[in-house]
């Protein structure tokens, strides 16, 4: 959610042409090798997913977002790592296959809305649009300026992809579908992360609308309510969510823990 007043002039977050399609020859490579259950496919994949985070810190630097910067180097290491792990140090272990599928399914979920405007535009305006509708059957006064711009008491935000919840959603839905579990419980964790999150999200932007709107907090409010008590409670909320689906899914924890112990230790694992 961006404070509408401050808003900076829009920046071109589209990939270059070669960059996106490393992007997607990696996912399909990962996904392929979920499917085929051929790991030599899974190791290029990784490899060309490592290539793609590594040619995403320049933008981040250039608009001095250095945490994301610093997040995709860390994403194009680990990918690098988990190619030679596997290409080189033939993890075939179920731990390695699961990662595999999980990542692809991660991104084939959140990048379609990253990258493809029509995509983007709708979950946007839908979202903003069950933000504004939640507040207003609560008899809070906002009004919808445009498709991803709300108003209250005169103020404005807009909402943006990342207000969407759809990282998170896409992380849950990934590493829950890729798991080797009786399809009941899958789809009760799925349910149970995934919904949450998004009512969730649709009410943090809520209090965010209203702290900024009211100024519950003096001339600070937005940045107090989105950067600080927003996040906060986003972190608690994700957390009891993680906690709830290992108990429902214990095998993912299970394979969490093989995987930690299979990059700890190359090698070590079945080979």
């Amino acid at each position: 959610m961006l404070n509408k007043p401050v808003l900076p002039s829009t920046v071109d977050m589209s990939p270059p042409w070669l960059l996106s399609n490393l992007l997607w020859i990696g996912l399909l490579l990962l996904l392929a090798s979920a499917v085929a259950k051929r790991s030599s496919l899974a190791g290029w994949g990784w490899f060309f997913f490592g290539l793609y985070w590594l040619g995403q810190p320049g933008h981040y630097l250039a608009i001095e977002d250095y945490f994301n910067a610093a997040l995709t180097i860390a994403a194009g290491l680990l990918s690098f790592y988990m190619g030679w792990l596997i290409a080189f140090r033939h993890c075939e272990s179920s731990a390695c296959v699961w990662a595999s599928y999980a990542a692809s399914i991660c991104g084939i979920i959140y990048f379609p809305f990253a990258q493809i405007s029509i995509l983007q535009n709708w979950l946007i305006g839908v979202t903003t649009m069950l933000t504004v509708q939640t507040l207003q059957n609560l008899s809070i006064p906002v009004v919808q300026e445009s498709w991803n711009v709300m108003s209250l008491n005169g103020r404005s935000v807009e909402i943006i992809l990342a207000c969407t919840a759809i990282e998170s959603i896409a992380l849950f839905a990934g590493i829950i579908v890729s798991v080797k579990a009786p399809l009941a419980r899958k789809a009760a964790a799925l349910a149970a992360s995934t919904l949450t999150i998004y009512i969730l999200n649709i009410g943090r932007n809520a209090f965010v609308l209203m702290a900024y709107g009211y100024g519950w907090f003096g001339i600070d409010s937005f940045n107090l309510a989105h950067n600080v008590i927003a996040k906060v409670g986003s972190t608690i909320a994700l957390l009891i969510i993680a906690y709830v689906v290992f108990y429902l899914l214990p095998e993912l924890l299970a394979t969490i823990d093989q995987l930690a112990s299979e990059i700890k230790h190359p090698g070590g694992g079945t080979a």
